[in-house]
């Protein structure tokens, strides 16, 4: 970086901490305890790419955690944490997140991610910091406020858009293996490039990761989802072998197979395709990782028929029942499984009703079965469209528009949108003398089915007169 860049660069941080509303305060703190403190990382990078972020990282060159108690008492911040064993504190002070920690150097062992820390200098501190682009620091001491120290160039790779390692990437990643998530995160959150050296070291050390907690692991993944760009850190994922670590699932969509003329689409590139689409749309997650998976289970259900092609008839259900596992194991909240099972489930089914013919119950039964999830579930089938084929994509999505019209009348006609029995077991019960049971049961689902077909109108009378006249039978037959 030019001189002139750097000495504008360090004008604007400058000025941007200046106005701080706890600066002034710190800048004392730190003149009256003799210690260097510095503004480090993440909060300094995003400054530099204009976008200002709440969470700062403050590293104190002596006693981290006294610093921040007693910045936190002159501040009269409310809960400030101290975390002894790592050295570190945080609390909030108006929209800010500050996190304190002590210049520290750390070894580990091959077996344990717990690391043996020990004091530092600043040199040794900044230097054991995962990418160059975060190794930049402000000082905040009166003689030197805002300079930057810029030890390994991180304000050159912020400019060339680059991600590295200020050490050995090796032995970066062998010390905290999270920082390979961490690359991906910010490749895919800036749009930045991994160095080939780093991927290398990162095929290296993939193994690595098994060491680190499923929490922290999912932590990263999910933020990696959430990116601008998700499909480029999953891609990375995928072609360092670490996909094969951290889902293995979605690693084992990867590859082509094409036997005599008969040829099928890699689903993991297809699959990253379709994430990338959704993300256009939805900053929404969950919606991002039904995405993710909803092919999940191709690879199980694949088969080759001649004289039609390769074929994965059942794998929506089979996805969906894989769904509980993959939750369990990666430790995704359970509260949103059955939103995910529902969308892998359903989402060759719009495909189903988009035809021209289709039926007002078909209609009904979608509409029924995704429930508050039907908007959701068609923006999942329409970033599903990832043909080169423009003319066939316009066709496809003129189909989506039919059905979501569709959707729309005949929810409002039928009321459908929170669809059940107008008749309620209680009422059923009452009526026909029958006791809590199976036959309340089987009463219910022909009422709902009567109006899922259009027999009936979703109404109480209506139903209620139907049941008279069929749940004798119904019963009888134990249907």
């Amino acid at each position: 970086m030019l001189p002139e860049e750097v000495v504008e660069a360090e004008k604007k941080v400058k000025e941007n901490i200046k106005n701080l509303s706890f600066i002034s305060e710190a800048t004392r703190l730190a003149d009256q305890r003799k210690e260097k403190v510095f503004i480090v990382g993440g909060y300094l990078r995003d400054l530099i790419l204009e976008d200002c972020k709440k969470e700062i990282d403050i590293l104190v060159v002596g006693d981290g955690t006294a610093y921040a108690e007693e910045l936190g008492k002159r501040l009269n911040a409310e809960d400030v944490r101290v975390y002894g064993n790592f050295g570190t504190a945080n609390f909030k002070f108006g929209d800010y997140s500050i996190e304190f920690v002590a210049a520290r150097k750390e070894s580990y062992s091959k077996e344990s991610r717990n690391p043996e820390v020990t004091p530092a200098t600043f040199e040794e501190d900044i230097s054991r910091r995962d990418f160059t682009i975060n190794a930049i620091a402000a000082s905040v001491n009166s003689e030197n406020f805002g300079k930057l120290f810029d030890l390994f160039n991180g304000l050159q790779d912020i400019k060339d858009k680059l991600i590295r390692t200020p050490l050995d990437p090796d032995t970066t990643f062998d010390d905290d293996p999270l920082r390979i998530m961490r690359a991906f995160r910010f490749a895919a959150k800036l749009g930045f490039t991994i160095l080939p050296e780093i991927l290398s070291a990162i095929k290296r050390k993939a193994d690595r990761l098994s060491i680190i907690s499923q929490e922290r692991i999912t932590d990263e993944f999910l933020k990696i989802l959430a990116s601008a760009n998700p499909g480029l850190g999953l891609k990375l994922m995928f072609e360092t072998g670490v996909m094969r670590v951290v889902f293995p699932e979605i690693h084992n969509l990867g590859g082509v197979e094409q036997v005599n003329e008969y040829h099928h689409k890699d689903v993991f590139y297809h699959t990253c395709e379709v994430v990338d689409n959704i993300a256009k749309v939805t900053d929404d997650v969950w919606l991002r990782f039904a995405a993710l998976v909803h092919d999940i289970a191709k690879p199980q259900t694949k088969r080759l028929v001649e004289g039609v092609g390769w074929t994965f008839h059942g794998h929506e259900e089979l996805g969906a029942k894989m769904m509980r596992e993959i939750f369990k194991r990666m430790k995704f909240p359970f509260s949103k499984l059955p939103y995910v099972k529902r969308l892998v489930r359903l989402h060759l089914r719009p495909v189903a009703v988009s035809k021209d013919d289709v039926t007002d119950s078909a209609i009904r039964r979608l509409i029924v079965e995704a429930g508050e999830d039907l908007d959701d579930l068609l923006t999942l089938c329409r970033a599903d469209i990832t043909s080169k084929n423009e003319n066939k994509v316009k066709n496809i999505l003129k189909n989506y528009e039919k059905v979501a019209a569709r959707v729309l009348e005949v929810r409002e006609k039928d009321a459908l949108r929170a669809f059940q029995s107008p008749v309620r077991g209680e009422e059923i019960m009452a009526v026909l003398g029958i006791k809590p049971g199976r036959e309340v049961g089987i009463v219910k689902k022909a009422i709902e089915e009567a109006i899922l077909e259009g027999v009936i109108p979703n109404e109480h009378d209506a139903a209620f007169k139907y049941m008279n006249e069929v749940a004798a039978k119904l019963i009888n037959k134990g249907e």
